[in-house]
């Protein structure tokens, strides 16, 4: 049996960083858009695509697609957000099993409101320490991590 190729001591604190770093700014988010807003992320990461597709209205299977979610978490946060008005569950024409996801003027108004202030947290927190040239260069490293990544994930080893 042969040894495992285990990380070297700086790959692995790097790894650790990587790690906190995006619970913390997860936690970060959190708290700004509560305070600022009163939506939770999975409110504003809800909200966000639904403000940009036409019409406010998305079908469930692309809205949990979307975000990455499971069918059961997607259902429990949208009726969370259908009883404080921020979106409401429709039929779909197509599909008699499917539901489609509106935005109201509600949830329009509340991501409108919400967004500035969450686009000035993320620009100060994850943008402002780097340079332009290291935004850039970040950018194309994050690239490649995701191409290895969507690599394996259809053809995995």
């Amino acid at each position: 049996m042969t040894e495992p190729p285990w990380l070297s001591p700086e790959e692995a604190d790097v790894w650790a960083t990587y790690r906190r770093l995006g619970r913390e700014l997860h936690r970060a988010q959190e708290r700004q858009l509560l305070r600022d807003s009163g939506l939770s992320a999975a409110d504003y990461a809800l909200l966000a695509p639904l403000s940009e597709a036409p019409d406010g209205l998305l079908r469930a299977k692309d809205l949990g697609a979307e975000v990455d979610w499971e069918r059961s978490r997607l259902s429990h946060q949208i009726s969370r957000m259908e009883k404080r008005g921020l979106v409401t569950r429709e039929a779909c024409a197509e599909d008699a099993r499917g539901s489609m996801v509106r935005l109201t003027p509600a949830g329009r108004q509340a991501i409108e409101e919400a967004a500035p202030r969450h686009a000035e947290t993320v620009r100060r927190l994850f943008f402002d320490p780097f340079t332009d040239q290291e935004v850039r260069v970040l950018g194309e490293l994050l690239g490649r991590v995701l191409a290895q990544v969507d690599a394996e994930a259809t053809d995995p080893a």
